[in-house]
C-alpha cells in the first residue's frame, strides 16, 4: 500500500478527491500539521467495517449485562406472547 503525506490544509480543501483515492487506488494518507502527523487515514472494505461495529455492539451489551440491564427467559415469552 502506497503512503502519501499531505497537509492539513490541503487535505481540507480537497477532502472529496483524497476520499476517493484512498477507495479507488488503496492509498493510505497521513496528515501533518506544521510538519508533524496528527491524521490517518487508511481504507477500509465492507467486512472490516462490519467486523467493527459487531465488536461495538458486543461491548455495549457486555456492559448492559455488568450493570443488569437483561431480559430473564420468561419476560421475552410474556412479551412476545409464547
Amino acid at each position: 500500500m502506497v503512503t502519501k503525506l499531505i497537509g492539513l490544509k490541503e487535505f481540507r480543501l480537497n477532502l472529496s478527491s483524497y476520499t476517493k483515492e484512498v477507495e479507488s487506488k488503496k492509498v493510505r494518507l497521513i496528515v501533518l500539521k506544521k510538519n508533524k502527523p496528527v491524521l490517518e487515514i487508511n481504507p477500509i472494505t465492507a467486512k472490516e467495517f462490519t467486523l467493527e461495529s459487531l465488536r461495538r455492539d458486543i461491548a455495549e451489551a457486555r456492559e448492559q449485562v455488568k450493570k443488569g440491564e437483561v431480559y430473564t427467559l420468561d419476560e421475552v415469552k410474556k412479551e412476545f406472547n409464547l
